[in-house]
């Protein structure tokens, strides 16, 4: 059995595959939670098993608490005490509406899966982690992702970053109250990535990366799953002990204000 487990949310493709397999790649056991794509996530499985973790598979709805008990059950009797919960399932709105003609609809939708969800789940995973009790050699932790939109106003995706606006108060607040327990949180905040969720936009994208003079980043290139990947594993292996609450920028530098 592995002696550190994550349970990576939205586990499956894009940003969460990569966080799995970068954890993997470590010899951690992953629980790839998923909500509709089986095929993805056993896929997702199969590659973290290749570079040398285990997996399990599970389906919850992280928008729905009801499912979180059952998460957190399947992960803990396959795998034994969560070490680390990431956060990483997220939605955009199905349709973009300007912020004066959005829906209600569309925000419980976004809101529901983006900060409700990760916020009550992080709730019950951190009582498990206080609860299963400190260890001397294995730091605890919560990451959660996400996003420039955080800071950056799109006013026709208003509830989406709203969403993560909201993901970074919540990291402050866990940061605050788990420190004691020996249970530091981060947030890592994704730039421009390549993924599922971005294809529809790669064309005005690629222009604004590689075309314009200066482009949105000093970094002149798309990020990658693994870009992500990379920098959760650096924290939930405890390489930040003496840091929590703390934003990580992993955007190609697109959060620097320049002349």
């Amino acid at each position: 059995m592995p002696t550190k487990t994550a349970i990576v949310t939205g586990g499956s493709r894009g940003i969460g595959r990569g966080i799995a397999l970068a954890l993997g790649r470590e010899g951690w056991g992953v629980v790839i939670n998923y909500n509709r794509n089986r095929a993805a996530a056993d896929e997702a499985a199969a590659l973290v098993k290749d570079v040398g973790g285990e997996a399990l598979t599970v389906q919850a709805n992280i928008a729905s608490t009801d499912d979180h008990a059952r998460l957190l059950d399947a992960a803990t009797s396959k795998f034994g005490p969560i070490t680390s919960l990431i956060n990483n399932a997220g939605v955009a709105p199905k349709v973009r509406a300007d912020v004066l003609t959005m829906t209600e609809d569309s925000y419980d939708f976004v809101m529901d899966t983006n900060l409700k969800g990760p916020y009550l789940l992080s709730q019950r995973v951190a009582n498990h982690m206080i609860e299963a009790g400190a260890s001397a050699d294995t730091l605890k932790t919560i990451v959660n992702i996400g996003s420039i939109s955080a800071y950056a106003a799109s006013v026709n995706r208003g509830e989406y970053c709203l969403s993560k606006a909201g993901m970074g108060m919540m990291t402050a607040l866990f940061a605050a109250r788990l420190a004691e327990h020996g249970i530091n949180v981060y947030e890592v905040r994704p730039g421009v990535i390549a993924t599922d969720m971005t294809g529809a936009v790669k064309a005005k994208y690629d222009k604004l990366i590689l075309e314009d003079e200066r482009g949105i980043s000093p970094i002149r290139r798309w990020g990658r799953p693994d870009d992500i990947g990379k920098a959760v594993a650096a924290l939930a292996r405890g390489d930040l002990p003496f840091s929590t609450g703390e934003v990580i920028n992993v955007d190609g530098g697109f959060h620097l204000k320049t002349l």
